[in-house]
């Protein structure tokens, strides 16, 4: 079971980005406060992208965390539980894996994500008019923005503004939700 993230698919998606804004690696890095060498990395195929990266740079790029991960597909997909490529935080014990993303025309991302107790993963504001909407699978979470978190259980649901700093924690040993991204 290859549960990597897609790294083929993340480099020529940050390349074309890249190229579409016109500016250089430096810049792009810069801009997306992180190192020139880890884009480097990412741009070549050899990186580890974390979900903190890959938001940073579709936030700088203006682009659905989704089109910097998604391969390019046609027909009928199916995502075998076991063979899900997941894209794990830098900070806590946090997994996400892109389900579907939105036809062209339409801005929504659909992921699983999947934690354990231990650090919440604290995420910084997506672009501007996003919204999540959350449904908890399996365990207990907490989630929303900063300040206004709310504590959920299975079959639970939230939704709240995502272009101000928000989080993610496990209560339980094992969490799983459905977290869908609309986008503007």
């Amino acid at each position: 079971m290859d549960r990597t993230p897609p790294l083929a698919a993340i480099a020529a998606a940050i390349r074309r980005e890249r190229n579409r804004l016109g500016i250089s690696s430096a810049e792009l890095a810069r801009r997306a406060g992180i190192a020139k060498s880890t884009l480097s990395q990412l741009e070549s195929g050899t990186g580890n992208p974390s979900v903190e990266t890959l938001w940073a740079i579709a936030v700088v790029a203006g682009v659905p965390f989704s089109s910097l991960v998604e391969p390019e597909t046609t027909g009928v997909r199916v995502i075998r539980a076991a063979d899900r490529p997941a894209i794990g935080s830098d900070e806590s014990p946090f997994t996400g894996s892109l389900l579907a993303a939105c036809p062209p025309g339409a801005r929504r991302d659909i992921h699983l994500i999947t934690s354990e107790t231990g650090d919440a993963r604290n995420a910084a504001p997506h672009s501007p008019g996003t919204t999540e909407h959350m449904i908890v699978a399996e365990g207990r979470w907490t989630a929303g923005p900063a300040g206004e978190e709310v504590t959920l259980d299975p079959g639970d649901y939230v939704t709240f503004p995502a272009d101000r700093p928000h989080g993610y924690r496990a209560l339980t040993d094992t969490a799983s939700a459905v977290l869908i991204m609309e986008y503007q």
